[in-house]
């Protein structure tokens, strides 16, 4: 099943541009080579697949030559790049409410990650979920805008950074000083988690900034705006957003199709007409899923059979082998270059 496209804010391009020449990179050369000419750029958006992302990004390291473009992006992302979205958050009145409102409306600006906000004993966790399979540039994806939401918390607080850490699911890098510089908090490698910790006693005191009239007409212009992408959004494209978003335990159709506000004969047969099951949906998820924990090598196939809600081992390793034409142990055992072209 193709990955359906989603809208690439073309000012993020042009920030990413703008970083290739700062490092001597050829930025021309980098857009002519995925067919983004100044018109793309002077748009809302581009239009890109989640693969399309991956090698735009992944051409976009090699030529700025700096492992840390993530970083250095993220520090350019200011509240105001990211539309009526930043605009809201700056006048929150509690950074409950900010977070909140990034968690509802992160989507408009960039559909491939979903946030959810959790509260964990005395921690307010911020997480930041992939609902796309991002590959080699998950990095980078996730400290840009884990640092750009860092700094606008920093930003709204006047100058009082709530944020006592950052969470990542991969290994210290080794430009691990330059994200602690620019973090300017604790932070966690190698966790099962992508996200950033607030203390819970933080959330509701009142914010010196808030501007409720400002809040209330920047929220009602992001609500309008992700009322119409859902209006335009694919029935595909939407059930396939929620099983990512709930990829710890996927829901049954009747009940995906209670969350979509459709019956479950209305969710079957709009999928059908876009050629489609739901069990097809839910295993295209699946396989990228498993992909993802196969070559990040964090879990056990025990482990990954239960993540992917597989009743046991053996139907993961047959689903695997489906899907691959061998099974998933072997596949592990590949070179990393061969399992990349997969």
């Amino acid at each position: 099943m193709a990955s359906p496209s989603f809208p690439f804010p073309a000012h993020y391009l042009r920030l990413v541009a703008d970083l290739i020449r700062g490092g001597g990179g050829d930025a021309e050369a980098w857009m002519a080579a995925h067919g983004i000419d100044q018109s793309a750029l002077a748009s809302g958006a581009a239009a890109l697949t989640p693969s399309q992302l991956e090698a735009l990004l992944s051409s976009a390291l090699e030529a700025a030559q700096d492992p840390a473009l993530g970083l250095l992006l993220g520090e350019r992302l200011i509240a105001t790049t990211h539309g009526f979205v930043g605009h809201a958050a700056m006048n929150s009145g509690t950074l409950r409410q900010a977070l909140e409102l990034i968690s509802k409306y992160t989507p408009l600006r960039l559909p491939l990650l979903s946030v959810r906000l959790q509260i964990v004993q005395n921690e307010a966790r911020l997480h930041f979920d992939t609902t796309a399979p991002l590959g080699s540039v998950e990095r980078p994806v996730l400290e840009a805008v884990m640092l750009s939401v860092r700094n606008m918390l920093e930003g709204l607080s006047l100058g009082f950074s709530p944020v006592q850490a950052a969470a990542f699911p991969f290994a210290a890098p080794d430009y691990a000083d330059l994200a602690r510089r620019l973090f300017r908090c604790e932070l966690r490698y190698g966790q099962t988690w992508a996200g950033l910790v607030v203390l819970a006693e933080h959330l509701d005191l009142p914010l010196k900034i808030a501007d409720p009239e400002a809040f209330r007409e920047a929220a009602l212009m992001c609500e309008r705006e992700l009322e119409k992408r859902m209006a335009a959004t694919s029935t595909v494209a939407r059930v396939r957003s929620l099983l990512l978003e709930r990829q710890h335990g996927f829901p049954s159709l009747s009940v995906a199709a209670r969350l979509l506000h459709m019956t479950p004969r209305t969710l079957h047969r709009r999928l059908v007409d876009e050629g489609c099951t739901f069990r097809d949906v839910l295993e295209d998820v699946r396989h990228g899923l498993a992909m993802e924990h196969v070559r990040a090598g964090r879990l056990t196939i025990e482990e990954m059979a239960y993540a992917l809600g597989y009743s046991d081992t053996a139907n993961f390793r047959r689903a695997f082998k489906r899907w691959e034409s061998q099974p998933p142990s072997s596949f592990r055992k590949q070179p990393s270059t061969l399992r990349s072209k997969s």
